[in-house]
């Protein structure tokens, strides 16, 4: 069954991480007015052109959503049940910086029901050097906060840090696993083009951990977690249940549909027999004005070929254990993946495969892209 969820992004930050490629931008004592009477119309548009479709997931995501006030959250989630209806179980996440945790208990009374703590580390030296504002206390007391609300916690940490050693990244996970959050997003320190930590790099004034060395901290990962009961579901995330898997980012995985709205968010959308593309406008400003102009505020919509259906689906539902269909895969690419590729990819230890599905094995998921790319050939 095909299910729908609503992405807002919210682009103001109080002040952007050095790491982070993501839409954003600082927020200056902006009026937040005009842009969310942008994203609510916006929201209401789509209702009018894709018809009422009962809304599973709601993720406000960012940028910093947590700068926004209880009532202003408040809004967003009502347009959205105005416009689609939310189902009994709908999960509404906010993305939240430690900073905010004062207002956690109005926006937990908004709606929130989960909360994604953008901790990153555990160590104030490497807060420092990611360009956190928040220390590691601060980052404990936001989790705290956030739990305190009744509602689920997620944290995001960042691992294989420069100089970062694995005996450190072994104590500062195994501290994050007794907190009391049910689902952890674990990524690896990358260097993002267009960056500060880009340019940082480029200058030589950056160093990131080898190949071999991120292969370690990955396995170490998976074992703290694993032992912590925090099984992967995903490259990247893990969760104590399955009820506290991440639903929103299971539609990604699963290639099921969102919409999107706001600065700059993408979208992926099954409408009168096809599967579209959208992306917004992405500085606030011009997205506000198509909104006015248009009703709508997206810059571009695509309509998506079978071949490319399923080369994002390759991408994406590799990387989730339940793994992906080939028998879906053909229909879609007019021809079925090489049976040879397979082969030789389950010959290396990299996948398996077991009633028409296949599921990349824990050595396969350090490799998922260029997995996923030779598949696709």
């Amino acid at each position: 069954m095909n299910e729908t969820g609503l992405y807002v992004h919210w682009p103001y930050c109080a002040h952007v991480c050095p790491y982070c490629d993501f839409n954003v931008y600082r927020a200056r004592g902006n009026d937040y007015t005009p842009l969310l009477d942008a994203i609510v119309r916006d929201i209401e548009a789509h209702r009018g052109r894709l018809g009422r479709r009962e809304l599973v997931s709601v993720f406000l995501g960012g940028g910093t959503p947590s700068l926004l006030s209880g009532a202003q959250v408040a809004r967003l989630i009502d347009a959205a049940n105005r416009a689609f209806g939310l189902a009994l179980e709908c999960e509404i996440t906010l993305e939240a910086n430690p900073e905010d945790a004062p207002r956690f208990a109005e926006h937990a009374a908004a709606g929130v029901n989960r909360f994604s703590i953008g901790a990153q580390a555990f160590d104030d030296a490497a807060l420092k050097a990611l360009g956190r504002w928040h220390d590691a206390a601060a980052g404990r007391g936001a989790i705290e906060a956030a739990a305190a609300t009744g509602q689920r916690v997620s944290l995001d940490l960042i691992y294989a840090r420069e100089a970062q050693s694995i005996d450190a990244w072994r104590a500062e996970l195994r501290e994050a696993l007794t907190l009391p959050v049910e689902h952890v997003s674990l990524y690896q320190l990358t260097i993002e083009p267009k960056t500060a930590f880009a340019r940082r790099f480029a200058r030589g004034k950056l160093t990131l951990q080898d190949v071999e060395a991120v292969a370690d901290f990955y396995e170490v990962t998976q074992e703290a977690c694993e032992a912590a009961g925090f099984p992967a579901y995903e490259i990247s995330n893990h969760a104590r249940a399955p009820a506290a898997r991440a639903r929103h980012n299971m539609l990604y995985w699963r290639s099921q549909d969102w919409i999107g709205v706001g600065p700059g968010a993408h979208g992926r959308i099954t409408h009168a027999g096809a599967r579209l593309a959208t992306e917004a406008q992405r500085r606030p400003g011009d997205y506000v004005d198509a909104v006015r102009e248009h009703g709508i505020g997206w810059a571009n919509e695509a309509r998506l070929s079978g071949e490319e259906i399923a080369d994002e689906m390759l991408i994406m539902g590799l990387r989730i254990k339940e793994g992906l269909d080939l028998d879906c895969l053909a229909w879609l690419r007019g021809r079925a993946i090489k049976p040879e590729t397979l082969g030789w990819l389950e010959s290396l230890g990299l996948l398996h495969q077991r009633e028409r599905r296949i599921r990349l094995t824990a050595r396969g998921r350090m490799l998922a892209n260029k997995i996923a790319t030779e598949l696709a050939v």
